[in-house]
Formats: structure tokens, C-alpha cells, sequence
């Protein structure tokens, strides 16, 4: 127990910040922290490496999730943005999460793995556990729609 303990002191920021990006939301990543470490306890001395083991379980329980609010949702409307931040590095990373929560599961997760985590592609394939060529091509395409979702935003925010 105390090297569950130790690791949860040591990676429960970064494990955080990841799930953050993977649920948009401050008290959904910490729920999916909280939800992932909890199963992970009891099994956790027998786990290899237990960080992208952990990864995979935020990503998997992020996608559950995900799945089960899409059947409850009444609308597919997003709902309305926050006003404007007198902060604007602040006000670009929220745009940058906010966009991030756009894109479909499974592209989200390849950026967040790769880019945030930067974890290497054969890295980020196991994680997901799908091909090398498969996290390309999403972080290639997530990349792209990413880029025009915020410039398609940006009159927006420069309006503000």
C-alpha cells in the first residue's frame, strides 16, 4: 500500500492535468482521477508500469463516460461559453480546452497522449491500444480541425 501511496503523491498532478484535458472539466478530471485510482488500488503492486496503465484506465473510463451522458443528452447543443477573461494567455488555453472537447474521443485522447503527456506515437498506440499508423493519422487529423475550430473562434475572442 505504500507504494500506491508514494505514486499517488508523486504523479496525482500530472495524472490531473491529463485527465483535464481528457473531460474539459476540473471536477470531471478529478472524478476520473479519483474513479481510476480507486480501481487501480487493490491490483496495483502487481501492475508493471502502473502510469500508462493508469492512462489507458482514464482513457477507457473517459470514453464510458462519454458514451453513457450521449445517450442521456436531450440536446446536441453545446451550452453557452463563459464571458470574456481580462487574461488572455488564460482566455487561450480555455479556448484551446474548449475546442480540445469538440473533437471526437478517440482524436482527443491521441493530442492529449501525444502532445500533452508527449508520449512517442508507439507510446501513445499502446496506450489506446490500436496501431502506430491510427495515432498518426488522429493527431494529424486532430491537429488540422483543431487549428481551424480555433481560428474559426478567434473574431470571437479578439470581439471581446
Amino acid at each position: 500500500m505504500e507504494g500506491f501511496e508514494q505514486f499517488v503523491r508523486l504523479r496525482y498532478t500530472e495524472l490531473l492535468h491529463t485527465a483535464y484535458l481528457l473531460t474539459g472539466s476540473v471536477a470531471a478530471a478529478e472524478d476520473l482521477v479519483q474513479t481510476c485510482l480507486l480501481k487501480v488500488m487493490p491490483r496495483f503492486d502487481r501492475i508493471a508500469d502502473p502510469l500508462p496503465y493508469l492512462r489507458r484506465a482514464m482513457v477507457n473510463q473517459r470514453t464510458s463516460w462519454w458514451r453513457a451522458l450521449r445517450r442521456e443528452l436531450l440536446s446536441a447543443e453545446p451550452p453557452d461559453r463563459a464571458g470574456p477573461d481580462p487574461t488572455g494567455g488564460f482566455a487561450d488555453r480555455t479556448a484551446l480546452v474548449a475546442e480540445l472537447a469538440r473533437l471526437p474521443e478517440r482524436m482527443r485522447a491521441v493530442l492529449v497522449l501525444r502532445y500533452w503527456e508527449d508520449l512517442s506515437e508507439a507510446e501513445a498506440a499502446e496506450v489506446l491500444g490500436c496501431s502506430v499508423g491510427t495515432v498518426k493519422s488522429q493527431a494529424s487529423r486532430g491537429l488540422e480541425r483543431l487549428r481551424s475550430l480555433l481560428e474559426a473562434g478567434e473574431p470571437q475572442r479578439r470581439a471581446r
